[in-house]
């Protein structure tokens, strides 16, 4: 899946009105400290103070808007290996534009400002401008690119999130889809009240999966009401040879989660699990709150061999790719088998509850 450069696209108006408040912020307290450093070196100067507050404030402020205009011109022309040599060139004309437009408004101001007794020519003013202001702007447009870089990680990984989510929702459709219309084909003429049941279900899952497109994330509750769509109709297949625990603290229902996280694991467990067992056997499915982390098991008492560090099939590792991109460290999968026998998958999460529960 191709993921276009999100680092060119605009950013929303917010956005930037956020950064208008970063630079007014930033720069007022520089103009402070350089009052306050001028009023530790000259203590007794203090009839100049005006004049040294405009000078030293306006000379900060003058800074805001370019520091602005640095970023978005950062923000639309990063240097990378895309065009570098054009956003190269378009950088270096926003520093000559930044420092022309400094002296030219230092020239304007100067009567309210008072940095110079005598104006000096313009030829001199550009050259002062271009000695003060060139190497601030390209520390500005180092901010910028930063800026830059770590938004299109985070956007490339919640792309990434998104892909995984997709992919996790056509694994589900075709073979799910597949052994259930088989099953609901045995039973339709035998026990039709068990096809339709099935019918019912199959269709409440589907209208589930397909109102959650483009969904992230969920809340715990909408979770588990899916996964209990899947196993009431994995419960006609297999009969009495599948019984299903829940153990859910009711404090953990308002959780948010990724969206799709459990039911490739409860999927794992019964197709690995209990499916090969003639005698079937039992699933649990446990979630608990730990101080600020949210807990989730899914446990079976099947075979529960584990070959490798990647163990549980495709749907366990587009969960852990996924989990990964959402939390980076803040999260941890846990995958055990018991002397008894069985399958553990344990998931830890940051737990944030949901504002509208």
């Amino acid at each position: 899946m191709a993921l276009p450069d999100v680092s060119a696209r605009p950013r929303p108006a917010r956005e930037w009105l956020g950064w208008w408040v970063v630079s007014t912020v930033w720069w007022t307290l520089d103009g402070f400290t350089d009052v306050t450093n001028y009023r530790v070196i000259m203590p007794g100067d203090d009839q100049g103070m005006g004049r040294i507050w405009r000078a030293y404030m306006g000379s900060a402020w003058l800074w805001i808007p370019f520091t602005v205009f640095a970023l978005w011109l950062t923000d639309r022309f990063p240097l990378g290996a895309d065009r570098w040599r054009r956003n190269l060139f378009v950088l270096i004309g926003g520093a000559a534009a930044v420092c022309v437009a400094r002296a030219l408004a230092v020239m304007l101001l100067n009567p309210w400002g008072g940095w110079y007794a005598n104006m000096p020519g313009l030829g001199e003013l550009l050259i002062t401008s271009l000695a003060n202001n060139f190497f601030p702007y390209w520390m500005l447009v180092g901010v910028g690119h930063a800026v830059v870089y770590a938004r299109r990680v985070r956007e490339r990984d919640e792309q990434l999130a998104r892909a995984e989510l997709h992919a996790l929702k056509l694994q589900l459709q075709p073979h799910f889809l597949f052994n259930t219309l088989n099953t609901i084909n045995t039973y339709v003429r035998a026990e039709p009240n068990v096809a339709q049941r099935m019918i019912a279900r199959l269709s409440d899952l589907l209208r589930r999966v397909l109102e959650s497109e483009g969904v992230q994330e969920v809340t715990l509750q909408e979770e588990l009401e899916l996964v209990r769509a899947y196993l009431d109709i994995e419960q006609v297949r297999f009969d009495d040879r599948l019984y299903v625990q829940w153990t859910i603290d009711p404090e953990t229902v308002r959780a948010i989660v990724p969206h799709l996280m459990l039911q490739p694991i409860v999927e794992n467990a019964i197709r690995h699990g209990i499916g090969p067992r003639s005698r079937g056997g039992t699933v649990e499915i446990a979630a608990r709150r730990r101080d600020s982390s949210l807990e989730l098991m899914v446990r079976d008492d099947g075979a529960g061999v584990v070959d490798s560090p990647q163990a549980g099939g495709r749907g366990l590792t587009n969960t852990r790719n996924r989990l990964r991109q959402l939390y980076g460290e803040r999260h941890s999968v846990r995958i055990t088998t018991p002397s008894n026998g069985g399958f553990v998958v344990e998931l830890t999460i940051p737990f944030r509850a949901a504002s509208n529960a």
